[in-house]
């Protein structure tokens, strides 16, 4: 368990971990000669059950409320430190406000310094504490009367075994999720090199483990692991750890950063967010600047409010914050806002989408979304968010978004996991890609009804009938998906460049199959520059507008491409063209494909080598970027050796 305390200045906080710990944690020269904490203090005691407790000694001064929020990040159960003679003070309403924000919800109050005033003093005061407390969640914090000043004072003993029952009974922080450690301090340390410490906020680490540095987007090794001030080999949500790291200096981290699993870092500088606003804040309008506390980092923002007029003190609302620079978290995080001037607390929240967007952020569809993320952020739901993805959301951003590792081959339930040409996934609610598939045979079927004479459309013209909706690029991987599973399903049937349902049929007439006899090989033949079809008209004795219908009527059935007007490709030598292209474009540095390389290599005018690229746009298998083309990284040619002849 970590325990912070909390309280004003002079009110006993670092007497009271010393006398509970046997630590010293003021350890700066100026803390020693000023008699004050400045930074955060850190101190371990073991437990009976071989567990370690700890206790992080926050600063109780007013201008050093950003350090206690850096320090009160994490924690389990809040030390609320009142003395007797002073009573409560401001910096304790304000440390206690930031503790409700954080969302911790145990505590134990010491009331300190009690040797120095009289009985009734001490009920006052205790009276004052149980009535601040009422309308918190520390409403039932037992309060223990200590002198820690006094060598073996009963009530600082009292308190230890208090303290010592809480952490036994504190359940473990669930481990499955994917490593974060927020640095709240760095230092070097002879012989070892480069170490930091902070709380960690989610998953476990080895020694040995490779992890990023958020700031800097470093991979570092962890060399040791202490957790809870012990040596181990693991360090685990929950714990208070320090990171022997290998591959980075001390210089180029610092407090804020994180040291965290890839996989959930992520920069961003606009937030959408659950606010709680202080009832003692003035009224929050449209772009209030503010100072934000987020993990151990801080930094500056205003809030851009979601809704008509401003948030009233004492009551909550849904803002997006928009940040001076990037931070990384995730859902459910929790953050601390002050005033422009950094002088007081004035509002809190959780976490909701760290990735919100600056345009149309208040719309019905934004807000059902945000609903989602709610779910998600305080259920661990996923099913809500992904029926709000109708296109689909990648599996490396389900986990960003959960902080937890997710594996493509085992399923979310009532969803279906489509792998992508990077090693990604994307992840379908059930109900949406039945539809997709539903949308894509209908579409097919009136097609069939209303151009009985027609073998099917091309991959590209049925992506745009079937679905206007996933034109973009950025849908390339779900349609691919959608086809092969089609394909696989056998409810589609792909003849050559052409789908149609299975049962459709288109027959030649016995003199077109005589004569498509006579063309085909000849056609074939032509390789890369086949003959037109006036030429084909005139070789085989046949009437021009007779050969035309009859090559379209092949094309149409997936037997010959028809590149341009009265120019027919065979499926084998469109296989070589597509394959030439591929290579062209693997041989570029940036993946294009330019019609003068496409000349060369095929040995063609300028004139047709534009012509075949632009054909292999039409069908989707390229697409053209300014002056060149490029391949669709989700679409696969298929060739004719395994199809009935050629196609995508």
């Amino acid at each position: 368990m970590i325990i912070g305390t909390a309280g004003h200045i002079d009110h006993g906080k670092t007497t009271l971990v010393g006398a509970l710990t046997g630590v010293e944690t003021d350890r700066l020269k100026e803390e020693k000669a000023r008699g004050i904490s400045i930074e955060l203090g850190y101190a371990y005691a073991p437990l009976p059950n071989g567990d370690v407790l700890g206790i992080i000694d926050v600063p109780g001064h007013e201008k050093f409320v950003h350090t206690m929020a850096a320090g009160a990040v994490g924690i389990d159960h809040a030390l609320l430190v009142i003395a007797a003679d002073d009573g409560i003070m401001p910096q304790t309403l304000e440390h206690l406000e930031i503790l409700q924000l954080l969302g911790v919800k145990q505590g134990t109050v010491a009331l300190t310094k009690v040797d120095r005033v009289p009985r009734e003093r001490i009920d006052e005061v205790r009276t004052e504490i149980a009535a601040i407390l009422s309308v918190t969640a520390l409403a039932d914090a037992p309060i223990f009367e200590t002198a820690a000043a006094q060598p073996n004072d009963p009530g600082v003993w009292a308190l230890r075994q208090h303290l010592d029952v809480q952490a036994q009974h504190m359940p473990a922080r669930a481990r499955d999720g994917l490593f974060r450690l927020a640095v709240d301090r760095v230092f070097t340390l002879p012989g070892q090199g480069t170490v930091v410490t902070g709380t960690v906020f989610g998953g476990q680490v080895k020694v040995g483990d490779t992890l990023i540095h958020s700031a800097t987007g470093q991979s570092v090794r962890v060399r040791s692991i202490h957790a809870q001030n012990q040596a181990s080999e693991t360090g685990v949500a929950g714990q208070r750890c320090a990171l022997n790291l290998a591959g980075i200096a001390k210089d180029e981290i610092e407090r804020g950063d994180w040291i965290a699993d890839a996989r959930v870092l992520q920069a961003t500088q606009r937030i959408d967010l659950h606010l709680h606003l202080l009832a003692e804040a003035p009224p929050m309008q449209q772009w209030t600047p503010v100072h934000v506390h987020l993990g151990t980092r801080r930094t500056t923002g205003h809030v851009a409010l979601l809704q008509d007029g401003a948030i009233d003190p004492g009551t909550e609302a849904r803002v997006q914050l928009v940040l001076d620079s990037p931070v990384f978290t995730v859902p459910g995080d929790r953050l601390i806002l002050r005033n422009a001037q950094a002088s007081r607390t004035i509002a809190g929240g959780m976490v909701l989408d760290p990735y919100a967007p600056a345009r149309k952020r208040r719309s019905a569809e934004r807000m059902a979304f945000l609903d989602a993320m709610e779910q998600l952020a305080t259920r661990g739901q996923f099913a809500a968010l992904i029926a709000q993805a109708p296109h689909g959301i990648a599996l490396s951003q389900l986990m960003r978004l959960s902080g937890h590792a997710l594996d493509a081959a085992a399923p979310l339930p009532a969803t279906v996991t489509l792998p992508v040409h990077n090693g990604d996934a994307l992840v379908l609610n059930e109900q949406r890609w039945q539809l997709l598939q539903d949308q894509t045979l209908q579409t097919l079927s009136r097609f069939h009804e209303k151009s009985p004479d027609e073998p099917g459309v091309n991959t590209a013209r049925l992506r745009r009938m079937a679905l206007p909706g996933l034109q973009q690029a950025a849908h390339d991987a779900l349609y691919q998906a959608l086809i092969d599973t089609l394909l696989a399903q056998k409810r589609l049937t792909s003849s050559g460049a052409w789908l149609h349902l299975p049962e459709h049929r288109v027959q030649l007439s016995e003199a077109e199959q005589t004569l498509a006899q006579k063309l085909l090989p000849a056609i074939d033949a032509g390789r890369f520059d086949p003959p037109w079809v006036r030429d084909l008209a005139r070789d085989h004795g046949a009437g021009e507008e007779v050969v035309r219908q009859l090559l379209k009527k092949l094309s149409r059935q997936g037997i010959l491409f028809q590149v341009v007007k009265d120019l027919f490709y065979a499926p084998a030598r469109m296989d070589e063209l597509a394959a030439l292209t591929a290579e062209l474009a693997r041989a570029s540095s940036i993946g294009e494909v330019e019609a003068r390389a496409f000349r060369d290599a095929t040995d063609l005018g300028r004139k047709r080598a534009i012509q075949i690229l632009e054909f292999f746009d039409r069908i989707g298998y390229t697409r053209r970027v300014r002056d060149a083309h490029m391949l669709r990284p989700d679409v696969q040619w298929q060739s004719s050796q395994t199809s009935n002849t050629s196609g995508l």
